[in-house]
């Protein structure tokens, strides 16, 4: 999880350049311009609900994955930063949070903290594939976000190599398979 606290840090200072020199707040979860006044957190729009990751439309893709074990995954971050989904695993295989989120593609360009693994188009929407930049081996984490109305869809993988079904596949070949199947299931006026 470091690398979302990094992510957050950066995506709080991207919120709030236009808004002059700001950082941001260490004390609830606030942002905090640099005159020292206080800032709402409501700077971004919530995660987009147009379509929902946990509803059982997705089933079709998650059966042909061998994905079961439906978790619910929201969080809050810095910034008004929102996801909203579930997480699913494969038995001795990876696991995957796949979330709405209020995060922009460009955001994810902006943020220092990641390194892009490949910018492409999955079932006709801009999609990027990115690590934490610190990941010392990136084959078996990859986070995948597709552009969505207001945000992204985000795929969140991890896979450690030890998974006997899936460890030896890198995992943004795992992620872009999965995500132009749940991709082909969302509405185009989403």
């Amino acid at each position: 999880m470091n690398c979302w606290r990094r992510a957050l840090s950066g995506i709080c200072v991207i919120v709030m350049a236009g808004l002059g020199s700001a950082g941001c707040g260490n004390g609830g979860g606030g942002l905090s311009a640099g005159t020292g006044t206080a800032v709402s957190t409501t700077a971004l729009p919530a995660a987009p609900t147009a379509f929902d990751p946990c509803s059982d439309v997705l089933k079709p893709a998650l059966d042909s994955e061998q994905l079961h074990g439906k978790e619910r995954d929201d969080s809050n971050g810095n910034g008004g930063t929102q996801w909203r989904g579930c997480g699913w695993v494969q038995t001795d295989g990876y696991s995957v949070s796949i979330r709405t989120t209020n995060i922009t593609l460009a955001m994810v360009r902006a943020n220092a903290g990641f390194k892009i693994a490949e910018e492409l188009t999955i079932g006709g929407r801009a999609a990027i594939s990115y690590h934490d930049s610190d990941t010392t081996d990136p084959r078996h984490g990859c986070i995948l976000d597709v552009e969505i109305k207001g945000g992204s869809l985000e795929f969140f993988l991890d896979n450690p190599a030890s998974r006997r079904l899936s460890g030896g596949t890198d995992t943004c070949e795992i992620a872009k398979s999965l995500a132009a199947k749940v991709v082909s299931l969302i509405p185009d006026s989403v």
